[in-house]
């Protein structure tokens, strides 16, 4: 049986726990520059989840708004920091309560499609991974929004 062998990365980060087909928007929110080392998989075997994406980036530590957009697509993902190649610190995501300026109204009659203002969305359902819209309150689903 052939095995296929990925590098450990000495300094960065580890997104595990992507459902299958989702590492691409991760990325999106993410954009990685071109000289980062970014490794990413998808498809692989999961008991929990039968398939799953992940990534490593080599030389990078999210930050907290980056970890709460990977919740709204990713809401089971796990984050590990990882410094001279071992595990020093492992959270899974969760979608915070108040979300500022990370994703779009998708309503085309929203103000804040209109004026120059950051978005702001309360979270109504955890479960269904509902989000509300402040200014115009309407309720969306956390995987029909767009990122900012």
């Amino acid at each position: 049986m052939k095995e296929l062998k990925v590098d450990p990365i000495r300094n960065g980060t580890v997104i595990d726990h992507i459902p299958a087909g989702r590492v691409q928007r991760v990325l999106a929110i993410l954009k990685p520059r071109s000289s980062d080392i970014v490794m990413m998989g998808m498809n692989f075997s999961s008991r929990a989840m039968k398939k799953k994406d992940i990534i490593k980036i080599e030389g990078r530590e999210l930050t907290q708004n980056e970890v709460n957009s990977i919740a709204l697509i990713a809401p089971d993902a796990k984050v590990s920091i990882i410094r001279e190649f071992k595990v020093a610190q492992k959270t899974k995501v969760e979608i915070p309560e108040l979300i500022e300026g990370l994703v779009a109204c998708s309503n085309p009659k929203c103000i804040t499609n209109a004026e120059p203002m950051q978005t702001r969305f309360k979270l109504v359902n955890i479960e269904k991974r509902q989000l509300a819209c402040q200014y115009c309150e309407r309720v969306f689903m956390a995987d029909e929004m767009d990122h900012i």
